[in-house]
């Protein structure tokens, strides 16, 4: 059996587990992550980005509701665990801050806050993959876009303090900065993509921004997702807003080969879909047993798609109809668990696993709320968006 048929079998297989039982305020869950693998069961958390501005923790195997931080009257963009110290989870502040709360304490208080400069609107962030620094990009405020990095040494105090920058970049985009992404195991290394179609490559251990700049791709339509691929993470992709998808080699810079891999104006005209149609993309994941990259995509009904991508093209992989009941917003794929988590427009964090079952009630009652937050949340709706050719 080949390494993408065994993947299709393993996909195919997932059945939800467990879903989230939902709060007084339903809201849309728009970013996942999960902490490391920590010693016991117990302390294994997956916190979730909110469209009502909150970031909610959870246990990891069981969806039992642990924690919620706020940042009121800022709205929280993104949520990431910190890779060494696993209780420690940060979140974006449109109030020009990234905040860090501690789980372990019982408090709202964040443990540490990045403070930018005044004018920063921050709707995006990583840290890398070290721990060592923290980059957050800004909303196009005037004509300035910046990306505004810290050192992150010491978020493990309990003291809460505030931080300031180490420095910025302000040149290399002139729009909102959608998405950053560190390197998986390159510290150093960290990637952005913006409205302005750009995804540039950056390596921050260098004096100034122009020798810091490896790379500028341009998608020309403005950029939703980014992530790294390919054996030693040396390619780079994103989707866009208008469900387009670019994927780059930068291994070749240095060669007289094309740096472009595979360039796809809407992904929703590729992908062949029996008795079905492609809705919107959500994002990617590169899996490295396989040395396969697959993006996540759905219906607007809630169905997901697992879409494996080469240079020939994108391919169908598999579905799972029949979690969601509208647009799923985010995912997070544990491949050594072999488990998936997804977030949706239906106010639902879904577990998902190979042969699970799920027992009817916890079904029931939640498909019975997420249709009620259906009609009070107004519904995304990808068709609106423009299709640029």
């Amino acid at each position: 059996m080949s390494a993408i048929e065994k993947i299709e079998e393993q996909f195919a297989s997932l059945r939800i587990a467990k879903r989230s039982v939902l709060s007084e305020e339903p809201a849309y869950l728009l970013d996942i992550d999960i902490s490391g693998s920590a010693q016991s069961e117990s302390s294994r958390f997956v916190a979730v980005s909110c469209s009502n501005k909150s970031i909610r923790v959870y246990n990891r195997e069981t969806l039992n509701f642990l924690r919620e931080y706020s940042s009121c009257p800022g709205t929280l963009n993104g949520v990431r665990f910190a890779h060494v110290c696993d209780s420690l989870v940060f979140s974006a502040c449109s109030d020009g801050t990234v905040k860090c709360w501690d789980i372990r304490l019982a408090t709202q208080k964040a443990a540490q806050v990045f403070s930018g400069y005044p004018s920063n609107v921050f709707i995006s962030f990583d840290i890398n993959c070290s721990d060592l620094m923290i980059c957050a990009g800004t909303e196009k405020v005037e004509t300035d876009t910046f990306l505004v990095f810290w050192d992150a040494r010491g978020s493990t105090d309990c003291a809460s303090t505030i931080r300031q920058p180490l420095g910025v970049y302000s040149e290399s985009h002139n729009d909102d900065v959608t998405k950053i992404c560190f390197h998986p195991v390159k510290p150093s290394l960290v990637v952005s993509g913006s409205t302005d179609g750009l995804v540039n490559v950056f390596d921050i251990n260098k004096d100034n921004e122009d020798d810091a700049l490896i790379s500028t791709c341009n998608s020309d339509s403005s950029v939703s997702f980014i992530g790294w691929s390919g054996k030693g993470y040396e390619q780079i992709y994103c989707t866009t807003h208008d469900e387009g998808f670019y994927w780059w080699d930068l291994a070749q810079l240095d060669t007289e080969e094309p740096i472009m891999l595979l360039r796809i104006l809407d992904a929703r005209d590729s992908v062949c879909i029996e008795n079905g149609s492609l809705n919107y993309l959500v994002g990617g994941m590169y899996h490295e047993k396989a040395d396969r990259l697959f993006l996540i995509g759905g219906t607007a009904t809630g169905d997901i798609h697992l879409i494996s991508c080469s240079a020939a093209g994108l391919s169908l992989v598999g579905a799972l109809p029949g979690g969601h009941s509208a647009t799923v917003r985010s995912f997070c794929w544990n491949l050594a668990e072999e488990s998936l988590l997804t977030g949706g427009e239906d106010a639902q964090l879904l577990l998902w696993r190979p042969g699970a079952v799920e027992r009817s009630l916890a079904k029931k009652m939640s498909m019975k709320i997420a249709s009620s937050v259906q009609k009070r949340v107004r519904v995304h709706n990808s068709s609106l968006k423009s299709r640029k050719k």
